[in-house]
């Protein structure tokens, strides 16, 4: 396939066909814009694998006011609250645009929304789709209304590989397929291509999200913020396989409890039960299986037969696997499902990198902080998207285009980092696991390698976490298990940073604090 790029024009250039991707490309219209999308949309993006649904305050008994509350007490200390007030303030505005692009959301008979509840959460505030499938249905409707609009043009199967930039300023984009390669003249980029769970052994994620869009920023330049903070969903369906499927912490909001082999319920004591904020709930089964023991997710008393009707895709997962869950318990395990870190932005999408923006799970915003409040996700992408959009449109187009040599990296394959990062950072760490894994990343980062900005990223997580000595939200040190007044602080990382004290780190035994 040749794509000629005279006929793009330095349009914005919208790497991710996800929500906050297409999302961006529907709010730039009519204004023109390409989508790079390195699967056909809707096929590998993880918007589409979305069970839990969207968190918007707009029941009876509920306010953005408590949103933010909850969203805040799950960022433990590092939220930033001016951010995460307006997106839960526009959280009943998003339904509205999203309703406006044909989602179609699960209502009573009466045609009111009907609310879940997940952890965390005060009121039940979870708009869901087909019980489990909100962000297929979000895909599927996003998807049809960027078809039928003609000033987004999609490159599907074209990955982006790397920014160019000239005199501090992003000038393009440089992609590869399996077959061609194009360098697209903009100064208008805009990075949503999802998170990093294709990096650990155990992900809810598709295998390829490796953190591309994050490679791609900090090689261009772009400061990161928050990259030790990898969420780790508590109850992935552990069957074997890369990626585990996701049992949706919508099950537990309907009651269903965490039980072991002898069936003993062991989240018992713990305040809020399986309801507990998900770094709590991840590390009770951590911990269980460490011990020697099974852990299960045990929904026949709450849903019993009614289970597949409220939660079709994952009693459909389930029969894969031959377990039938209104009569047996799910055998669960924590997998890496969500990062809170990414590229620093700006309350507009905005990064340290002029011409570069970012949007959904690739943005470090500081809605999230240290650990996210469930289904806060895909408010950001849609809420953030909207924002960056209109940033988008405010720029200037740039000045004329000069052809770029640069040589197209090779397609990333994250498979020798799994094992290294999963190890090291995972969802109980230590100063000497951390260390050692630098050591052995550091070598693959500038090598030229399918490996090299996988491992890129994984030094970055790595590099923050060990700097962190402390343990708060998704991040926990069991060499430092409480948290450290003087940690409360989003802390950026820029690749030459990171290069540098990985450097030091594996020369000589030393904790950057």
């Amino acid at each position: 396939m040749t794509v000629d790029v005279r006929n793009i024009d330095r349009a914005p250039v919208i790497v991710g066909g996800g929500i906050a991707g297409l999302m961006t490309a529907l709010r730039l219209a009519p204004m023109p814009a390409v989508v790079l999308a390195k699967a056909p949309l809707q096929t590998e993006a993880s918007s589409a694998w979305a069970q839990g649904g969207i968190a918007a305050a707009i029941g009876s008994d509920d306010d953005p006011a408590l949103h933010l509350a909850d969203t805040l007490a799950a960022g433990d200390g590092l939220c930033d609250v001016d951010v995460a007030a307006r997106i839960t303030a526009a959280g009943p505005a998003a339904i509205e645009i999203l309703l406006r692009y044909g989602a179609r959301f699960d209502c009573d008979s009466a045609g009111a929304m009907q609310l879940g509840l997940e952890a965390a959460h005060s009121r039940r505030r979870i708009v869901h789709a087909g019980g489990d499938g909100t962000g297929k249905e979000i895909m599927r409707a996003l998807v049809a209304a960027v078809r039928k609009t003609p000033s987004i043009r999609v490159l599907s199967g074209f990955e982006a590989r790397r920014l160019v930039v000239t005199g501090g300023v992003v000038s393009g984009v440089l992609a590869g397929s399996s077959t061609d390669r194009v360098l697209l003249p903009t100064s208008r980029v805009v990075l949503a291509t999802g998170g990093v769970g294709g990096l650990f052994l155990d992900t809810t994620n598709p295998s390829g999200s490796f953190g591309q869009g994050l490679a791609l920023a900090a090689r261009a330049g772009a400061a990161l913020v928050d990259m030790e903070f990898v969420q780790f969903h508590p109850t992935a369906l552990d069957t074997g396989g890369h990626p585990l499927g996701l049992v949706s912490e919508a099950v537990r909001g309907e009651g269903a409890t965490l039980i072991d082999e002898t069936g003993v319920r062991f989240m018992a004591g713990v305040p809020g039960g399986e309801l507990a904020a998900r770094d709590i709930v991840a590390r009770a089964v951590w911990r269980h299986l460490a011990d020697g023991h099974r852990v299960y997710l045990d929904a026949r008393a709450s849903l019993g037969c009614n289970f597949a009707g409220h939660f079709p895709a994952i009693a459909a997962a389930c029969a894969m696997a031959g377990i039938d869950p209104a009569r047996q318990p799910i055998p669960i395990r924590p997998a890496a499902h969500y990062h809170m870190g990414g590229i620093s932005v700006d309350r507009d999408g905005r990064s340290t990198l002029p011409g570069l923006w970012a949007c959904g799970e690739v943005a470090g915003t500081g809605l999230h902080g240290a650990n996210r409040l469930a289904s806060n996700s895909l408010l950001e992408a849609v809420v953030c998207a909207v924002s960056a959009a209109a940033s988008v449109a405010a720029a200037p187009a740039g000045g004329d285009w000069r052809e770029v040599a640069m040589t197209l990296p090779a397609p990333a394959d994250p498979a020798s980092i799994r094992p290294i990062l999963s190890r090291a950072a995972g969802v109980v760490r230590t100063y000497d696991g951390l260390a050692a894994s630098i050591a052995s990343l550091l070598p693959l980062v500038g090598s030229g390698d399918p490996a090299a900005d996988p491992a890129l990223v994984a030094l970055l997580i790595a590099v923050a976490a060990l700097r962190r000595c402390e343990s708060r939200g998704g991040h926990f040190r069991s060499d430092f298990p409480a948290s450290d007044a003087a940690f409360r602080q989003r802390r950026t990382l820029t690749l030459d940073t990171a290069l540098h004290a990985a450097r030091e780190i594996a020369s000589r035994d030393c904790c950057y604090a």
